[in-house]
């Protein structure tokens, strides 16, 4: 139990030192937060808004763009931030009560909190403009959720290690994912490519996670393509890649850093 409390309490520490780290002691940090998604929404609403009259789904350009956008941010601003925990951590981890997955476990729940407040802000400035907001399926949601943390929680214990120890691999991860945001179906409905486009795209499973949270949005979504089991079953074996590479490498990296 007083192992638990510890534990408890370097995390919750961490948590604090990440919120002034990362927004400041002013509540204006936290705007920044907002900008963003609230931007990129905004600009591809008004270029996408000019080139057709209607969306590739239901009527509103704004919330189609938004479920795209916060449906890939679910998964990418954890694997980004999770994939510099260890690194930016280094002057705590020489603290014996303190451990690597402790900076991944503070980043990975301060996420977790930011982008559910982003979300929550977004849509419902959205919804408060339709004249008949959406009825939203919320274990839907909750599984793109899941999926998407599952997903980046392995991805970024994997970078943590690999980052620290082949600092190459950090660019060349940056420059193979950088077109994932395209090819992941912010923009379009990956269920509406012709194949064998379309039969690619439902191998990635950050596409699949868009297309899972856009359901919660539109119940006449099919999402043809859709497959949970392979979402989450991918899910799960990148956590325990990532999971089995940090383990094995704790003592590396507190010796590296």
């Amino acid at each position: 139990m007083s192992l638990l409390s510890t534990y408890l309490r370097v995390v919750g520490s961490m948590i604090v030192r990440e919120m002034s780290t990362r927004f400041g002691h002013k509540p204006g940090g936290y705007v920044w937060a907002l900008l963003e998604p609230i931007g990129y929404i905004a600009m591809m609403t008004t270029i996408f808004g000019a080139l057709s009259k209607t969306p590739p789904l239901g009527t509103n350009f704004i919330l189609f763009f938004a479920t795209g956008f916060m449906g890939y941010q679910l998964y990418q601003s954890k694997v980004a931030y999770i994939g510099s925990a260890v690194r930016a951590n280094k002057p705590l981890l020489s603290y014996p009560n303190v451990a690597p997955i402790d900076a991944i476990t503070a980043r990975y729940i301060l996420q977790v909190a930011t982008t559910l407040l982003v979300a929550i802000i977004v849509f419902s400035a959205i919804f408060a403009s339709m004249a008949l907001p959406p009825r939203l399926n919320w274990p839907h949601l909750m599984e793109a959720e899941v999926a998407a943390g599952t997903l980046a929680l392995g991805v970024g214990m994997f970078n943590s290690v690999v980052f620290i120890r082949y600092p190459i691999y950090e660019q060349i991860y940056g420059i193979i994912t950088r077109p994932m945001f395209l090819l992941s179906g912010v923009f379009f409905l990956p269920d509406g490519m012709m194949p064998p486009y379309r039969d690619f795209l439902m191998y990635n499973p950050i596409c699949q996670v868009i297309m899972l949270f856009r359901t919660g949005f539109y119940p006449e979504y099919r999402a043809t393509g859709l497959d949970s089991t392979y979402l989450f079953k991918t899910a799960v074996v990148v956590l325990m890649i990532g999971l089995t590479v940090f383990t094995l490498s704790r003592r590396t990296l507190r010796n590296d850093l």
